[in-house]
């Protein structure tokens, strides 16, 4: 059906210049929020209506007969509609329809990619994300940050884009001391809530973790780095390094058992080492973007749209410590553009949000031909979690906050990146422990993971091959519940080109969801193995394709595709014959 949208998308164009010359409106369809008001929607009657000072029906009606002299509608389209103001709604013929199963089939595991680009053609985007300091365990931001972070970086492959997935985190600074602190602490004999306990220290059950493996000096290996404990509980240095390695390579188990990688970890550390925070300081000051006042060193983010300027160092002399947490950012991000990465994305916590001005405006200011907007930003909301009907504070391991394992270990893998990646970034989310296990149609993850696998054993009952199933005849396919399938189906390359456009992952699982209520009904509608061995052919075909299109898009958000599933009260073979 994508060859059939495009020679619809050409024919409206066409239908389009005749109609509107010199209007520069781009030919494009929508999908009807109804069924009942047709396969395909245009509105650019009314998009055209104010340029042009007419009226929008009388302009759709004009549209209408220009694209009834287009051959490709003459071919594809039963019916056009006008409704409402100057709404364009189209019938397809169910032969165009019917494509969609031969291309699904035809295309596979590659449905709904682009082409692939020409070699050397792709362009690169690094993407930031989760980026927790190592200083414990991660909590549900951070998982919220890995579901999303990982579905958007597969989304932009699949779109073609050549993507570096990158942890950046603090190994310095007052976390960092606290942390080995805390450790020392434990080391001497402290715990939470003794006397000489440090105020300031974190309380989680995982300081003593670290604690007993310095103190049997365990050689830890985190990133690219390994560090051997002394075992001494004298060397504060030397505590430090080995909990931050400690941490990170727990952090790194933590994110493996979520099933998400990256390709390079970038310590703030070496910004200071190898001289980059200096050379951005010094790059500022030489702009003329920058002033002294108050005995501290301001940034004109306001010559940038911030609301006003903001310190850069907070004292003279300049000191590491004395910069504000924003310098070693623009440092940081000059880094990425330098290492040829002309798009970034970073996906953080909401309280980021003051941020987002000052980094960019740093970054315009060191006059080095950075695009402005760069780096693009996802900013998350906060996660609550539900269990047996209350809210979720405390974990044992972290002492204050539900980590990534906790969510991992009560509901699996794929219900923590289903559920995680389901709603908008901006949206504060509830996660019900709860429902995510629960094996009902009230479960997103499980309704959807259960089509899949309910088509599976159809599929394994008619046991047709590949080849019998692509010569299927899919004119046969004519009933409503198959249409509104094959609809469905149509609709998923423009969605993931436009979710990667959006950076919104959540827009996979609603479709996912919708695909997998259009598959239900269809299961509860037909029988699929009947006599007819024609009619029969062409279901199962139509079944494959769904099944190939659940797994795509489930793989996209880093989901599972089960082959069988138990349901309660159904046996994991039981289906339709």
């Amino acid at each position: 059906m994508q060859a059939v949208r495009q020679a619809l998308l050409q024919a409206l164009g066409r239908a389009l210049a005749e109609l509107a010359p010199g209007q520069a409106q781009a030919p494009a369809f929508e999908s009807p929020k109804q069924a009942a008001h047709g396969d395909l929607a245009c509105t650019a009657a009314m998009q055209l209506a104010r340029p042009m000072k007419r009226n929008p029906r009388e302009l759709a009606q004009q549209l209408v007969e220009a694209l009834g002299r287009q051959p490709a509608f003459a071919q594809w389209v039963e019916a056009i509609e006008i409704a409402g103001p100057g709404f364009i709604n189209l019938r397809l013929k169910a032969a165009a329809k019917q494509t969609v199963v031969a291309e699904v089939l035809q295309a596979g595991a590659r449905y709904g990619r682009p082409p692939t680009p020409a070699a050397g053609a792709q362009r690169k985007v690094i993407v930031e994300f989760v980026s927790a300091n190592p200083t414990g365990p991660l909590h549900t931001g951070h998982t919220r940050q890995a579901a999303l972070g990982d579905a958007i970086c597969n989304l932009l492959d699949w779109q073609g884009w050549d993507v570096t997935r990158e942890f950046y985190y603090n190994d310095a600074g007052a976390q960092i001391a606290t942390l080995a602190a805390s450790v020392q602490a434990r080391l001497k004999g402290s715990r939470p809530g003794d006397a000489d306990w440090p105020e300031s220290a974190y309380n989680g059950e995982y300081i003593a973790d670290v604690a007993a493996g310095f103190a049997a000096r365990q050689s830890v290996q985190a990133d690219d780095r390994e560090f051997t404990a002394s075992g001494d509980p004298d060397d504060l240095d030397g505590i430090r390094q080995f909990a931050v390695a400690y941490l990170r390579r727990e952090q790194d188990l933590d994110l493996k058992a979520l099933g998400v990688r990256f390709d390079s970890y970038f310590l703030e550390s070496s910004l200071y080492a190898d001289g980059r925070v200096e050379d951005t300081v010094r790059r500022l000051v030489a702009s003329g973007k920058t002033y002294e006042d108050g005995g501290a060193l301001w940034l004109r983010t306001t010559d940038y749209g911030d609301d006003k300027d903001r310190v850069m160092r907070k004292s003279a002399p300049a000191e590491v410590s004395a910069y504000t947490y924003f310098v070693p950012d623009v440092a940081y991000h000059i880094a990425k553009f330098e290492r040829g990465f002309t798009k970034a994305i970073n996906i953080q916590g909401g309280d980021h949000h003051g941020t987002v001005a000052r980094v960019r405006a740093g970054l315009q200011a060191v006059g080095l031909g950075i695009p402005q907007g760069y780096p693009d930003y996802v900013l998350h909301k906060m996660v609550t979690v539900m269990k047996g009907g209350e809210e979720v504070k405390i974990s044992k391991r972290a002492g204050s906050y539900v980590t990534l394992r906790d969510l991992v270990d009560w509901t699996g893998r794929d219900a923590v990146r289903f559920f995680m990646a389901s709603r908008k970034a901006d949206t504060e989310f509830v996660f019900d422990v709860d429902l995510a296990v629960r094996q009902s149609d009230e479960n997103p993850v499980y309704y959807v993971q259960y089509a899949h696998a309910r088509i599976c054993s159809v599929l394994a009952k008619g046991g047709l091959d590949d080849a019998r199933l692509a010569a299927a005849d899919l004119s046969r396919l004519t009933a409503p519940t198959e249409a509104a399938l094959m609809l469905a189906l149509a609709d998923a390359p423009a969605l993931l080109a436009r979710a990667a456009d959006d950076l919104a992952p959540h827009d996979l699982a609603f479709y996912l969801r919708d695909l997998a209520a259009a598959f239900h009904t269809y299961y509860a509608a037909e029988r699929f193995l009947v006599e007819d061995a024609g009619l029969a052919c062409a279901r199962l075909a139509l079944l494959a394709a769904t099944r190939q299109v659940i797994a795509n898009v489930l793989a996209l958000l880093g989901v599972d595709a089960p082959e069988s599933m138990a349901r309660e009260g159904e046996s994991p073979s039981e289906g339709a014959a």
